[in-house]
């Protein structure tokens, strides 16, 4: 038995390790996309959802002191509210392949979240739905887009060993972006636009108007609750990091957002250029060069990741996708696209049929985990 020992991380050394380990795990990897040192230390030590979520971070030596594992346990009082569980989610949870590793990694989660009253563990999640999340179980040749976990197919199989079982599957199809939309869409979109006098805002425009950004994403948020499996509602704190994160840097070109004649956000979707080569050049920093690659990155519009889309409760199941994916495409012929890679969907979602309207092939398939504390 390997001598190994676990440490909570507790100051900034060991936080360092607790990033960078991944750096030197993932090495060599062509298909590992890493993310920003600095967005992860912001994620584990600044994100808003902290203000409700407890969490605790661990590392695993061994003999020699050499970081071969880490993990993060997250306690969500009001996903556990909210679905009348006792869970604890577990994140950040990369390792060796050593089974020893994993149940002292997973061991020691269950142990804390025991003591906190928890019943049943899962995951790879993030303290909320927006975060990286699903432990990568097919696809492993294929590049994932940069708001996706990586991890290498031994994780699947520790998986099993600690008697983990599936609780749900998200899945991504990959397109041609160029392939534009049917007749009968085309017709079906004219006719919602005429009938509901929709229009498609200006979205330069619209993600300047602060006030309009926080409309649109408590849309979103009374869109996907009830709908999307452990989805749990942005607080408004949340709310206001992904303005300050995400909205400046989407481009209008890949991005559309539909008005009603009220001025409400009927319906949207949202995508950016691909970033993951140009993350994996930046190897977790914009600096001192890395900016340079993300910056030429998000000019090319050849590969576009979709990120989200959906619509507002009174507009679902009325067709209003047919309007939003006929945008888009559009949007992606005179911007050059040649594919399209759709946001992971859970596999039980009837939202993710749509994509049986396109010529598509399986791309990824990722998995939450779940299983009982003893």
């Amino acid at each position: 038995m390997s001598n190994y020992r676990i440490i909570e991380v507790c100051n900034k050394r060991d936080l360092k390790r607790f990033i960078r380990f991944i750096d030197d795990l993932y090495k060599g990897c062509d298909m590992y996309v890493p993310p920003l040192h600095k967005g992860q230390e912001r994620d584990l030590m600044h994100s808003p959802s902290l203000e409700y979520c407890t969490r605790k971070m661990w590392i695993v030596e061994d003999e020699k002191g050499k970081v071969v594992g880490r993990i993060c346990a997250m306690i969500n009082p009001r996903y556990n509210e909210k679905y009348d569980k006792k869970r604890v989610r577990f994140g950040w949870f990369d390792l060796i392949n050593d089974v020893e590793v994993a149940r002292l990694l997973i061991g020691t989660a269950e142990a804390w979240a025991k003591e906190n009253g928890m019943e049943e563990i899962h995951g790879p999640l993030f303290y909320n739905t927006l975060g990286r999340q699903g432990m990568l179980i097919e696809g492993f040749d294929k590049l994932p887009p940069f708001s996706c976990l990586y991890n290498y197919p031994y994780y699947v199989d520790l998986m099993q060993q600690l008697g983990f079982e599936k609780e749900c599957d998200w899945i991504q199809y990959m397109m041609p972006a160029d392939q534009g939309v049917d007749d009968r869409m085309k017709a079906i979109a004219d006719r919602l636009m005429q009938r509901y006098k929709l229009k498609v805002a200006d979205f330069d425009k619209l993600k300047k108007d602060k006030e309009t950004v926080k409309k649109f994403f408590r849309m979103y948020n009374a869109s996907f609750d009830g709908m999307v499996h452990n989805f749990i509602p942005f607080t408004d704190a949340e709310i206001e990091e992904e303005c300050r994160q995400i909205m400046s840097q989407l481009n209008s070109k890949l991005c559309c957002v539909l008005m009603d004649e009220d001025d409400e956000v009927a319906a949207f979707g949202i995508s950016t250029p691909c970033l993951s080569r140009a993350m994996q050049k930046a190897k977790g920093s914009l600096f001192p060069f890395g900016w340079y690659h993300v910056f030429k990155a998000l000019r090319n519009f050849e590969r576009v990741d979709l990120m989200i889309e959906g619509a507002a409760p009174k507009w679902q199941n009325t067709g209003i996708s047919s309007v939003f994916h006929g945008v888009m495409a559009q949007q992606y012929k005179e911007a050059g696209c040649k594919w399209a890679l759709a946001n992971p969907q859970i596999e039980t979602n009837k939202a993710v049929n749509v994509w049986g309207r396109y010529e598509h092939q399986f791309w990824l398939r990722r998995r939450c985990w779940i299983k009982e504390i003893k």
